[in-house]
């Protein structure tokens, strides 16, 4: 079964959101909202004592209070369990579509099959354009598993990890196949501008050579370094496209981070079984298979009004609960 993850809005969410610092990974933004939706999802879901609602004080605090049953905080939705359950009230943006920038990155994860990669790509856009109630977004950003910026290699003049091998011929397809499915959404009016991420100068060579629409950004992460080497900078002038620099982890929701998060632990929220804990939940092997992440700007104020993540992870079978 499918498990569809969601951190809502962590911008004006009713629960705190741990800012990360610059030296935490990037990850930690993604991992905390998840978890503050979690709680707050599962406060709302207590039940009253004394003609009040149960309200709990913290990130933790709710995950702490006897064991609440993750069926009465999800919900199942075309075979797909969302967690937590869908917002019936979710509005959207506040103001006019055009008052906004919205940028989208969606990541492919490791491991996830080649074959699956456009319809994870079409799921991923499918949710946000619910989420924030649009027909496109500005900026699209695609994200490829095992595809990394080596600032080393680029300052050597552009060869190394990050060049497409012709013993790759299957993974070179699956790329493309997303992109294809990328441009559509181009022509579609669906995403107005679009880019990759971590590609160095003989990828995007490469890339270009074989992509039928170009992509217009190309996010990097140049990690420690202090300046973007100047070979990628010359060919980002040279084909017009618009270098952008990031922090994003590769492999933003580990499988490890995962299981704590959804098991049944001191710091988890009870949707898989857990043995030692004795609470009734899922069990299988967990696969994450994507991320995505949302932003809306208000243009004329330079602020952020919306900011989420949804994340999907396939779940091998169902216990009986």
């Amino acid at each position: 079964m499918k498990l569809r993850l969601s951190t809502s809005n962590i911008i004006n969410g009713g629960t705190s959101i741990v800012r990360r610092p610059a030296s935490e990974k990037s990850n930690v933004e993604l991992v905390n909202g998840l978890r503050s939706n979690f709680t707050a999802s599962m406060e709302a879901s207590m039940p009253a004592e004394n003609g009040d609602v149960v309200h709990a004080a913290g990130i933790q605090s709710a995950i702490k209070h006897p064991r609440i049953p993750y069926t009465l905080w999800t919900n199942m939705d075309n075979g797909c369990l969302n967690v937590p359950a869908n917002d019936p009230e979710v509005l959207g943006l506040t103001e006019e579509r055009s008052d906004y920038d919205i940028t989208v990155k969606f990541f492919l994860l490791p491991k996830t099959l080649f074959s699956d990669w456009r319809r994870h790509l079409q799921d991923a856009i499918a949710a946000v354009l619910q989420e924030l109630s649009v027909d496109s977004v500005d900026l699209l950003i695609t994200s490829f598993p095992g595809v990394s910026f080596d600032v080393d290699s680029e300052e050597k003049g552009g060869c190394g990890s990050n060049k497409i091998q012709a013993t790759e011929p299957e993974l070179i397809d699956a790329i493309m196949d997303v992109w294809d499915a990328v441009e559509t959404m181009h022509l579609k009016g669906i995403a107005l501008k679009t880019g990759v991420a971590e590609f160095g100068c003989e990828r995007l060579k490469e890339f270009l050579s074989r992509a039928h629409h170009r992509p217009m950004v190309n996010q990097i992460n140049v990690r420690d370094a202090c300046e973007v080497p100047q070979p990628i900078m010359d060919l980002a002038k040279q084909e017009r496209i618009e270098l952008l620099t990031h922090n994003d982890c590769a492999n933003i929701l580990p499988q490890g981070t995962l299981r704590e998060l959804l098991g049944g632990g001191p710091n988890g929220a009870g949707v898989l079984a857990s043995p030692n804990v004795g609470n009734k939940g899922l069990d299988g092997d967990l696969n994450p298979e994507w991320v995505v992440k949302y932003t809306a700007v208000v243009r004329d104020r330079g602020v952020i009004e919306h900011k989420g993540y949804f994340a999907s992870v396939d779940l091998s079978q169902q216990a009986t609960v």
